[in-house]
């Protein structure tokens, strides 16, 4: 599934309940919860950090994996995520990710202009989601 969303915290709350319904749908509620926060920080950190003209959309895409869901936020600026220490303003986003997904990564957008961020989120314990 594929969305895409104007540059504006709001979107992260439509993306998350368009989550949550799809997740429904594929019978993966035991992956809901991680899902739903790890969306929340790709998104955020996209709605923050992508410094893209006005008017560019964000991209949300979602597709069903074997034990989970691949989720993945696209964006048309340059500048790669990068994790850093947390401090009083933030910085636990990517942290937050690797702890939950099975895997998270970056590459080039289709096109070749800005960037995906993905993350798989299975069922913990290799159990049947």
């Amino acid at each position: 599934m594929v969305s895409r969303w104007a540059r504006h915290p709001r979107c992260v709350a439509l993306a998350r309940a368009e989550l949550r319904k799809l997740l429904a749908r594929w019978g993966l509620a035991i992956v809901t919860d991680d899902a739903l926060l790890v969306l929340s920080e790709l998104l955020t950190n996209a709605v923050r950090h992508a410094c893209v003209s006005r008017g560019r959309e964000i991209e949300t895409r979602f597709s069903r994996e074997p034990q989970g869901v691949r989720i993945e936020v696209h964006d048309a600026a340059e500048n790669w995520p990068q994790p850093r220490m947390p401090d009083d303003c933030g910085g636990r986003g990517l942290t937050i990710v690797a702890e939950l997904a099975a895997c998270w990564g970056t590459e080039v957008r289709d096109g070749g202009i800005g960037k995906a961020v993905w993350a798989v989120v299975a069922a913990r314990g290799g159990g049947e989601a």
